[in-house]
């Protein structure tokens, strides 16, 4: 079951939930870099949200409010979990690319943070005015634990840091052999991340 849902915060989002009406568990699904045509409707978000909500985990893919170079679109990721939060009893946060930087800031400025984390393809230097290694640093210093997944092959985005960080903090990281789209290695992409996901907010 898909709905169209609108996200009222601080600035009005546009989303699609996914899965059962009776889940107790959501998904928070982050799309790539708005300027560059991502949206909710990305290939690898709604493949990892179709096997969540065959898991009975219903997920929240949404669109970014108006451009504001990264700032104002980590707002919009604490809007739609705290939209999350008011809605269901556990909640869990993944982002791919521009979406994964997003996630991992956002998260870090959060006083109440998502039950697990998964980021796909993150990038170190896609997000003005975010240091996305210091917010992996932050994460781990307090003791929050995110999945990292990347291309071994990406060339897209300056991953490295990022994984390095994560590996350093013992975060659980999985190269795959794939580009920054991950093309040929979606089905194993997504039931790695769903995995995750819902082993960490449903057990």
């Amino acid at each position: 079951m898909s709905e169209r849902v609108r996200i009222a915060g601080t600035r009005d989002l546009t989303a699609t939930l996914d899965g059962p009406a009776d889940a107790d568990a959501l998904v928070v699904a982050c799309p790539p870099h708005p300027q560059m045509g991502g949206s909710r409707s990305d290939a690898r978000l709604r493949a990892v949200c179709d096997v969540l909500a065959d898991a009975d985990v219903a997920c929240l893919r949404f669109d970014y409010g108006p451009w504001d170079d990264g700032r104002a679109e980590q707002g919009d990721v604490r809007d739609a979990l705290a939209w999350g939060r008011e809605r269901y009893a556990s909640v869990g946060l993944f982002g791919f690319s521009f979406g994964a930087g997003v996630s991992l800031l956002a998260a870090a400025t959060m006083e109440q943070r998502p039950q697990a984390t998964s980021v796909l393809a993150p990038s170190a230097t896609i997000v003005e005015d975010g240091d996305v290694v210091a917010a992996v640093e932050r994460l781990a210093a307090d003791g929050h634990t995110a999945q990292v997944v990347y291309g071994k092959r990406d060339e897209t985005v300056d991953w490295r840091p990022v994984v390095a960080a994560a590996r350093e903090a013992g975060w659980p990281c999985e190269g795959v052999d794939g580009g920054h789209l991950l093309t040929g290695q979606k089905a194993h992409v997504r039931e790695v991340v769903a995995g995750y996901l819902k082993g960490a907010i449903v057990g």
